[in-house]
């Protein structure tokens, strides 16, 4: 199986990726009865993708309103250098904030897109002011606060 192939992925495949997407505590057991292998092409199979590097591990998954970790903002994030030394230490920086759930480099009027959970206006305004803003090559910032989530999955869910 190629890194960047996902040609090679055959029904089968895509079946675990789908079941273990939705429960990744299932036994090996489970799974291929889910699937309609047995259990050792079943396991073959699992370790085969492990080993490719399709699946990269496995963990829990937490409801954040109930962590009281409701507050979410999208920050657009503008660099006063975009050569590859400022993006690579912008990167790592970004790598350390915990708040920082995801960050994407953008093809657009800016260069970053990060989404930051926090537990309310206070403490996004601390992030902002004592994290994000002392980034690396941070020229500028703009704030979009999410008032609610219409949608999100996992990727389980397009396989």
């Amino acid at each position: 199986m190629s890194q960047n192939d996902h040609s090679d992925l055959d029904r089968f495949d895509r079946a675990i990726l789908r079941v273990l997407a939705a429960d990744g505590r299932i036994s090996v057991t489970d799974l291929a009865r889910e699937i309609g292998l047995s259990k050792s092409p079943t396991q073959a199979r699992l370790r085969r993708l492990e080993k490719a590097g399709v699946i990269t591990g496995y963990r829990a998954f937490f409801d954040p309103i109930r962590l009281g970790l409701d507050h979410v903002s999208f920050v657009e994030v503008r660099l006063d250098n975009t050569r590859e030394s400022a993006l690579a230490a912008f990167n790592a920086a970004v790598a350390k904030i915990p708040e920082i759930e995801q960050a994407h480099l953008i093809a657009g009027s800016f260069d970053y897109l990060l989404k930051v959970r926090t537990q309310d206006m206070t403490e996004y305004r601390r992030v902002l002011a004592e994290a994000i803003s002392t980034l690396p090559h941070v020229a500028s910032t703009s704030t979009y606060v999410a008032m609610q989530a219409v949608k999100e999955t996992v990727l389980g869910d397009v396989i």
